[in-house]
């Protein structure tokens, strides 16, 4: 008789730099209860998003396929399942997949491989960030931006949604204790913070005094120059503007997303104990991560959109049955390996739809780690001149603009990322090598091949909504409300 394998309970934030948790280093950050399960299981630290941004890296989850594959370009072209992914490979064979929370997909009706969605959070009104989709070219001017209109203590639609979905999963996993399935079931859990605004009860933001809080890094108004394809991205959605004249405000604003950090560890804490009173906690892999990373003021840029570590890495814990604990994994990841994993989990074989996944199962990476290989992310999305792309491995990190010069970073020596080695003579065959996988990953395209494509997407997009006019006025105008709520 063939032993019932794990299930798998996924985590999902929205936002998170994998830095600001207590495991990774930080001597501020409060995350007692993600810093337990990293210590009962492996820590994957060079784990990267497959785009900056929350619908992109959301299609390319669901598929376990890169952005260019699946073409969920930017916040208004999201996943509607039409490309199957690890959700539907599950569900032909019997499996339970549900999911509580956000989302970020077109809408509820479509077929993205849930059979059941609670408190369902997708793009607004089913066509999310049209005005976003404008960019060839991109528009003049500056759009002014609402990320940072709310900070400081308080109590917003997105805290109450992180309850309700905390809520939400605890009962369900109540309700899987008392009638429990004969196959493994798979149940992806979607929360929103520290996703901004930066807005939480006063008890989080006592933990984190301004006075003890870094300085932003990298400032421009320190002599920090920004890259010139982020200057012009920065030139229509700019956030470092409103704190121009109030470096308090800057500090408040660092206190918020540090409070929100602990408060959906606290979520997530209810959530764990949740599964091991229920009695499921030794037969169910749990793994956290989250969609993209935040700026949180480094380079003078807030909430994400770039190739940085700040906004392209991401958290990647993973814990259960067989999974070594205590261990630090150093194989370069993307969220969609997750593809691989889930169906490893399940023992659920993948898809035959023509697709050649690179997407390979984290466990089986556990135990020894591989510094060699490389992990893509790219950006085609709101206030980029063109397509940005990054490949990296454990050392390196190349970004590569259409149109604008790259960037060539050591990491063992540059953690931070300071010191730009594109063009510099003696790291040339680096960086050919890296380009060289750039477009290996790209499926023998070019970079430029497919900011076409992107492009062409968009703006048969923007006719679709009545031509770029129309469109610049079309789409939520701050991010995706929580379902029955207006926008904040």
């Amino acid at each position: 008789m063939i032993e019932k394998r794990p299930n798998v309970l996924f985590l999902f934030s929205d936002e998170h730099d994998p830095r600001h948790m207590g495991i990774s280093g930080s001597p501020l950050v409060k995350t007692p209860n993600l810093d337990a399960l990293a210590r009962r299981g492996t820590r994957f630290v060079n784990a990267y998003t497959p785009s900056p941004i929350c619908v992109p890296a959301r299609g390319a989850l669901a598929t376990g396929l890169p952005v260019h594959e699946v073409r969920n370009w930017d916040n208004a072209i999201a996943y509607d399942g039409a490309i199957q992914g690890w959700g539907h490979a599950l569900q032909q064979q019997g499996h339970r997949v549900e999911s509580i929370g956000k989302l970020h997909f077109v809408d509820a009706a479509q077929p993205t491989g849930f059979s059941n969605q609670t408190l369902a959070m997708h793009i607004w009104e089913g066509i999310g960030q049209v005005w976003g989709s404008v960019r060839d070219p991109l528009p003049s001017g500056r759009r002014d931006g609402v990320m940072l209109k709310n900070i400081g203590p308080g109590w917003s639609n997105y805290n109450q949604f992180d309850q309700d979905v905390t809520d939400s999963t605890v009962d369900w996993l109540r309700a899987r204790s008392a009638a429990p399935d004969d196959k493994p079931w798979t149940l992806f859990v979607g929360m929103v913070a520290p996703h901004f605004p930066l807005v939480a009860p006063q008890a989080y933001f006592d933990l984190y005094p301004l006075d003890a809080l870094e300085r932003s890094k990298l400032l421009p108004e320190d002599g920090f120059a920004q890259h010139p394809w982020v200057a012009r991205r920065e030139a229509l959605t700019s956030q470092e503007m409103h704190f121009a004249n109030d470096p308090q405000r800057r500090q408040l604003a660092i206190a918020g997303y540090m409070a929100l950090c602990t408060f959906i560890d606290e979520k997530i804490g209810n959530i764990l104990r949740a599964l091991d009173e229920s009695g499921l906690a030794d037969d169910t892999i749990v793994i956290y991560s989250s969609d993209h990373g935040d700026n949180l003021g480094q380079r003078g840029l807030w909430g994400k959109s770039n190739m940085y570590l700040e906004s392209a890495a991401v958290p990647m814990i993973i814990a259960g049955p067989e999974v070594p604990a205590g261990d630090v994994n150093y194989t370069p990841v993307n969220l969609t390996d997750l593809h691989a994993t889930f169906l490893d989990a399940a023992g659920v074989a993948d898809l035959e739809d023509g697709h050649d996944r690179s997407s390979k199962s984290l466990l089986q990476m556990l135990g020894h780690s591989d510094q060699q290989r490389v992990v893509l992310s790219q950006y085609h999305a709101v206030g980029s001149p063109t397509g940005g792309f990054m490949i990296a491995d454990a050392r390196w990190k190349y970004h590569y603009y259409v149109d604008y010069s790259p960037e060539l970073f050591d990491l063992r020596f540059d953690p931070e990322e300071t010191n730009n080695l594109a063009g510099d003579p003696s790291h040339v065959d680096i960086e050919q090598q890296m380009h060289t996988a750039l477009v290996r990953e790209l499926g023998g395209k070019t970079p430029e091949q497919i900011d076409r494509l992107a492009k062409d997407d968009q703006n048969a997009l923007v006719e679709k909504f009545g031509g770029r006019e129309q469109a610049l006025v079309s789409g939520t105008p701050a991010a995706t409300p929580v379902p029955g709520k207006g926008h904040e």
